[in-house]
C-alpha cells in the first residue's frame, strides 16, 4: 500500500472543471439526471418514504434551509437534503451500477454535491466538478475493496465507499485542500457502514444507509473545513478501509490510471428497477420470450446461472422465492424473472404485482445456481438462461447486462426514463427541470438549476 489515501485527496484538490474531457462531462450530467429521475418518483411513492420524514419530524430536524429534496416543496438544512435525496434516489433501484465495484455511484455522491453545492452559492460547471471527483474516488475504492470479497464480509460497498466519494464531493465544492481532504477521508474511515442484513427481510436500511453515506460525506467535509483532525491513511492503513472491509483488497486499484483513465465512463445504467444481477437474465427472458413466441403455460423449467455475488444477493430460494416487499422483489431473481417471463417487461409499477397467485406459480419453475462460466469475468453480472418447454431446451449466455457502457443508450432514450419518472410528480415542470440537468454548466448558480426540480 502506498499512500493512497493522500494520493486520492490531492486527485480531488487538483480537480478543475477544464481538465474534464467532455465525454466524461457528458457522461456525469447524464448519469445525474437518470438518478435524479428516481429520487423524484420515490418522494412520492416509495413506501419508505413517510417513516423517514417522519423521524426527521419527531426528532426536530425538518426544519427549512437552503437546500433541495428533489420532488418536494419545500428547502431542508444541507444535511437533512443529502439524507433524504441518497434515500430517495436508492428506493426504487433503478439508480446506476458501477459493474466493476458492484457499486451505485450517483446515490451517496451526487445528493452530497447539490447539497453543498447550493449551501455555498457554487455554479454548475463547480458541481459537476465535484460529481466527477466524487465518482471517481468512490469507484476506485470500491474497485480496492474487491465486491466479492466485500460482499461476503457482509458489506454494502454503495453505502461504505459511497462515504468517501460524498466526501470528496462535498470538499472539492468547499475548496478544501489536500490536507483537508486526507482529513476529511479520516472521517470518513469512521462513518462507512452498510450492512447487507437488509436481503433477509426486504428491509429498508438499504436504502438508508446509502442516504446516510451521502449525509455522513458532507458532515466529514464540513468537519475538515472546520479544521477537524481526521485519521491519516485511512484508506490503507492498519485499521484503514481496506483492510477491515476486505480479507482481498488490491490497494494499487484505488489510483491505477488516476486522471487519465475516468471510472465515470464505466458506469452502467439500470432499464428495470431491480438489482442489477438480475437484468442479464432479464433482458434474455425477454428476448428468448420474443423469440420463441413462449407463453408461461409452454414454460417447464427455468435455470437461471449467475456469479456468486447474484446468488448472494438475488438466488436463495428459500427467501426470494415469493417477496412480499418491495425489497424483497428487488432482490429475487425468481419474483423479477418470473414477470419478465410472464409480460415481456418489467418496470416500477409492476411492483403492485407481488403476490400475484400467477407470477408465484411461473416462480416456482425457476432454479437459480452459481455458474462457473460466469465467474472470473472482467464483470460478474452476466447470467445463463434455460428455458425448458415440450420443445427442448432454449439457452442463452448474456455476458453483460443492457445499459453497460458498451450498450450505453442514447442522450433521448435517457431523457425519456427520467420524463417517465418524473412527470408524476413534476407535471409540466419535467421538461425544464431535464433541460437544466443537461446543460448545467451553463448556470452561474447551481441553485438556479436545482429549484425547477421542487
Amino acid at each position: 500500500m502506498a499512500d493512497e489515501t493522500a494520493t486520492l485527496a490531492a486527485y480531488v484538490a487538483d480537480l478543475k472543471f477544464d481538465d474534464i474531457p467532455d465525454e466524461v462531462l457528458a457522461r456525469a450530467k447524464v448519469l445525474t439526471l437518470d438518478f435524479l429521475g428516481s429520487a423524484i418518483r420515490a418522494r412520492r411513492e416509495a413506501e419508505s418514504t413517510p417513516a423517514l420524514l417522519k423521524m426527521l419530524q419527531v426528532l426536530a430536524l425538518d426544519g427549512d434551509g437552503g437546500s433541495t429534496v428533489f420532488g418536494d416543496s419545500k428547502t431542508w438544512t444541507p444535511a437533512v437534503a443529502a439524507l433524504l435525496n441518497g434515500a430517495l434516489g436508492h428506493s426504487l433501484d433503478f439508480d446506476d451500477t458501477h459493474a466493476d465495484s458492484s457499486l451505485h455511484p450517483s446515490a451517496p455522491v451526487v445528493p452530497a454535491a447539490f447539497a453543498v453545492g447550493e449551501m455555498v452559492n457554487a455554479s454548475g460547471r463547480d458541481v459537476l466538478t465535484a460529481i466527477v471527483a466524487g465518482y471517481e474516488v468512490c469507484c476506485r475504492l470500491g474497485n480496492a475493496l474487491d465486491p466479492t470479497s466485500h460482499y461476503a464480509r457482509g458489506f454494502h460497498p454503495t453505502a461504505t465507499a459511497g462515504t468517501y466519494g460524498a466526501a470528496a464531493a462535498a470538499a472539492k465544492l468547499f475548496g478544501l485542500s489536500k490536507d483537508q481532504i486526507t482529513s476529511a477521508f479520516g472521517v470518513s474511515g469512521s462513518q462507512a457502514a452498510g450492512s447487507l442484513q437488509f436481503l433477509v427481510n426486504g428491509a429498508w436500511n438499504k436504502r438508508y444507509q446509502v442516504g446516510a453515506a451521502a449525509m455522513n460525506g458532507v458532515f466529514a467535509a464540513t468537519l475538515a473545513k472546520n479544521d477537524f483532525v481526521g485519521a491519516t491513511e485511512s484508506v490503507e492503513g492498519k485499521h484503514g478501509l481496506l483492510v477491515g472491509y476486505s480479507n482481498n483488497a488490491h490497494p494499487e486499484k484505488a489510483t491505477a490510471g488516476l486522471g487519465t483513465v475516468y471510472e465515470t465512463m464505466k458506469i452502467g445504467v439500470k432499464p428495470y428497477p431491480s438489482c442489477r444481477y438480475t437484468h442479464a437474465a432479464i433482458d434474455a427472458l425477454i428476448a428468448m420470450r420474443r423469440e420463441h413466441n413462449l407463453t408461461p403455460d409452454q414454460v417447464k423449467r427455468v435455470e437461471i446461472g449467475l456469479h456468486r455475488n447474484g446468488i448472494t444477493l438475488t438466488g436463495d430460494a428459500a427467501t426470494k422465492r415469493h417477496p412480499t416487499s418491495i425489497v424483497g422483489g428487488q432482490f429475487s431473481m425468481f419474483f423479477t424473472g418470473a414477470l419478465a417471463l410472464e409480460q415481456g417487461s418489467f418496470g416500477w409499477d409492476d411492483y403492485t404485482k407481488l403476490g400475484d397467485a400467477a407470477i408465484n406459480t411461473l416462480a416456482d419453475r425457476f432454479d437459480v445456481v452459481q455458474d462457473a462460466r460466469l465467474e472470473g469475468k472482467v464483470h460478474p453480472f452476466g447470467a445463463r438462461v434455460s428455458i425448458t418447454t415440450e420443445d427442448g431446451v432454449h439457452e442463452r449466455i448474456y455476458a453483460d447486462p443492457s445499459g453497460e457502457p458498451n450498450s450505453f443508450p442514447d442522450a433521448a432514450a435517457m431523457q425519456q426514463k427520467f420524463l417517465q419518472l418524473a412527470r408524476p410528480v413534476l407535471n409540466g415542470g419535467a421538461e425544464k427541470f431535464s433541460d437544466a440537468i443537461l446543460t448545467l454548466e451553463r448556470y452561474d448558480r447551481v441553485s438556479t438549476a436545482t429549484a425547477l426540480g421542487r
